[in-house]
């Protein structure tokens, strides 16, 4: 596959120079041009040692306005980085809509270095490759380009670099030595790159292979395959798979007709309210003590909120939170996206809070208003909210992989008490904050929410992330539940076994290995 790069192909220094003035023309054009789109372009230097590739960055952040773009490097992790999940890192680096980021190797850095280093096998390798693919796919569906490049030597070429740069004072190969091992078995190296390569060369996001022997015709190359991608992108349409029907409940066409797992729940369940203060007082005692046992174990817990309008989702998050430390937690309202969310992919506001190892966030709703307010209220078309399923599913997999404890509530209640609570909120003082016009119009559509709110726990209830339904009428029965829940959950996922440093790695996971070794 690598034969075609190793040809041996220059540009003289006068050729180079007059098409550089072109190529630096036409991309500051194209950039601009890019600027007034709802496309993000996310650029991929990445190759064999030597190749040149902070050579290839600073060339391009010579060419086009930097005001557009970033650059990003992967080859260390801050703490803050490594108490959280893999991904975590890669969503921050993101460009928002109509600029462009460049990133040294990416998502593809770690896999590669781990898979030559004897870190992961071959098994896991192609796992992480199929998250990459479905990342990729996921990114490029909601409007960005992804352009991916392989800057690549021979042997011989590489072995010649490595000498020239042993002796400039400002190569970071006097700061880093221990990359040497890389050269000294070059075709392992690029036996484990083909494999990466031919498993993630796909038609909506291609490898470039390209030619590092002459840094002139690497440069040139880089750049006018670049241009060429962000015209082609401004010019057509953005490719679209269609969505996966796995999971979906075939219903009535009616949706005062149809049947749902909300109909199931016995709403008439109370609790005896001297058993609720002794409940409720015991179970608060019990979640501090576990919020601090997270804590110096360095767990993290994330609890999402979702229910109808008035089902109780305040005044639960507040029977939790009043009993846990304040630096312990935060507690996130979601509301309509900002501005600067919406230049973002969907998810993106919700990576950016996940918070560090060790302490909790409860999400007073969450990413499934993409399933739901979005899809009944139309502000997703349809293909968009009918994928968002497997991307929610993949991303609460990453998250419970990398050591989270996740927890997913419905809070229900009947429309006679929903109706009961509205009216409450209106003539009480304190609560009128509470209801809007909104509300009411929500109200009038729940059929149709209905049939969502099924479909949604239908097809995110996976084995790792299971949905709890909760039955809202009587609240201390409701706040009782929720709290009994957590607890259980958090005492479980304690139990499980975390690395010596209080990082914790799941079973089959090795990303964190070469760290917490030794």
């Amino acid at each position: 596959m690598f034969e075609a790069t190793k040809v041996g192909r220059s540009v003289s220094k006068e050729d180079f120079v007059e098409q550089q003035e072109e190529l630096r023309t036409q991309l500051l054009e194209i950039q601009r041009t890019l600027a007034q789109s709802k496309t993000s372009v996310v650029v991929i230097i990445s190759g064999v040692e030597a190749a040149g590739k902070g050579e290839v960055v600073n060339r391009l952040n010579e060419w086009l306005d930097t005001r557009g773009v970033q650059t990003f490097a992967y080859w260390d992790e801050s703490d803050e980085e490594r108490e959280r999940p893999r991904y975590w890192r890669f969503w921050r680096s993101l460009p928002p809509r109509g600029s462009l980021a460049i990133l040294f190797g990416g998502w593809y850095l770690a896999p590669i270095e781990h898979r030559f280093t004897g870190i992961c096998n071959d098994a896991e390798l192609d796992a992480e490759l199929n998250r990459i693919v479905d990342f990729e796919r996921m990114l490029i569906q909601d409007g960005a380009l992804i352009v991916k490049f392989w800057c690549h030597l021979s042997e011989k070429d590489q072995k010649k670099r490595l000498k020239e740069l042993s002796r400039d004072d400002r190569s970071r190969w006097k700061m880093l030595p221990d990359k040497a091992k890389f050269s000294e078995h070059y075709s392992q190296y690029e036996s484990v790159a083909e494999r990466v390569i031919r498993h993630t060369d796909r038609g909506i996001s291609p490898w470039y292979l390209v030619e590092a022997q002459d840094r002139r015709y690497r440069d040139l190359t880089i750049g006018k395959t670049l241009l060429h991608a962000i015209r082609s992108r401004l010019s057509e349409s953005i490719p679209t798979e269609p969505p996966s029907t796995l999971g979906i409940v075939d219903l009535p066409d009616s949706p005062s007709a149809q049947i749902t797992l909300l109909d199931q729940l016995d709403l008439t369940q109370t609790l005896d309210r001297d058993q609720y203060r002794d409940e409720i007082c015991r179970l608060q005692q019990e979640v501090n003590e576990l919020a601090w046992g997270a804590y110096k174990q360095k767990r993290t817990t994330v609890v999402v909120f979702e229910g109808v309008d008035a089902g109780g989702k305040g005044g639960a998050i507040r029977r939790i939170t009043s009993a846990i430390d304040a630096r312990l937690y935060r507690s996130i309202s979601v509301a309509a996206p900002t501005d600067e969310e919406k230049a973002h992919h969907y998810l993106w506001r919700f990576w950016r809070h996940i918070p560090r190892a060790g302490y909790l966030c409860f999400y007073d709703r969450s990413w499934y208003g993409r399933v739901l307010v979005e899809r009944v209220e139309g502000f997703a078309k349809d293909p968009e909210w009918q994928r968002s399923y497997a991307e929610i599913n993949q991303f609460e997999e990453q998250l419970v992989e990398s050591g989270v404890i996740l927890l997913k509530f419905w809070l229900h209640v009947s429309q006679e008490e929903q109706l009961r609570r509205f009216k409450e909120r209106e003539a009480v003082a304190y609560k009128k904050y509470k209801i809007t016009d909104e509300d009411w119009r929500n109200r009038d559509k729940w059929p149709q929410y209905k049939v969502a709110i099924n479909e949604m726990v239908a097809r995110t209830s996976t084995e790792s992330a299971t949905w709890t339904l909760v039955e809202g009428n009587d609240k201390p029965f409701a706040r009782v539940k929720v709290l009994r829940t957590l607890c259980d959950a958090m005492k479980a996922g304690l139990r499980r076994q975390p690395c010596t440093d209080g990082v914790y790695v799941p079973c089959g996971n090795k990303r964190l290995r070469e760290d917490t070794e030794g």
